[in-house]
């Protein structure tokens, strides 16, 4: 049975068909991502970790960036992929409070506040990829259509070179 996480809601919701993963949370992981594929036995190219930055053109607008865990975000790519021109990495409290999520467990899906969203166009390689579900320990399974539909996101080309 699924938590009840604002991200299992919305999928339920919109009628979207998602596959539960848990795994059991190491607090002194490094890499939250990381941890998730290892634990989970998937390649981390099919695992995406959610990310928040701020648009620096205008003020504190947040953003969202969903890349494989095993790639690091280019937030100029990030922020022209949304129409903006300079990004910054948020601060994990800021993205806490808009997400509703703790970091670790911010899941693309089901935040708090709608924000401008891109996910990595390498999602589109996978018949399904994985994603936080909203809470450590837990990814939820996710077609990359599917996932774009639930965070009403754009493919981009957003990770470094």
């Amino acid at each position: 049975m699924s938590p009840a996480t604002s991200a299992t809601k919305l999928l339920s919701e919109l009628s979207i068909p998602w596959v539960d993963h848990f795994y059991d949370h190491d607090a002194r992981a490094e890499s939250f991502g990381l941890e998730a594929a290892a634990a989970l036995g998937v390649d981390p190219a099919r695992v995406f970790k959610t990310l928040m930055a701020n648009v620096a053109d205008s003020g504190e607008k947040l953003v969202v960036g969903v890349i494989p865990v095993s790639e690091k975000l280019d937030l100029k790519k990030l922020a022209m992929s949304l129409g903006f021109k300079r990004a910054e990495m948020a601060v994990p409290l800021s993205a806490e409070r808009s997400s509703g999520y703790v970091v670790g467990g911010i899941s693309p899906i089901g935040q708090r506040k709608a924000l401008p969203t891109s996910i990595d166009e390498t999602a589109q390689l996978f018949d399904t990829v994985f994603v936080s579900g909203g809470k450590r320990g837990f990814d939820i399974e996710i077609s990359p259509t599917d996932l774009l539909r639930a965070t009403n996101a754009t493919f981009a080309d957003i990770c470094r070179s």
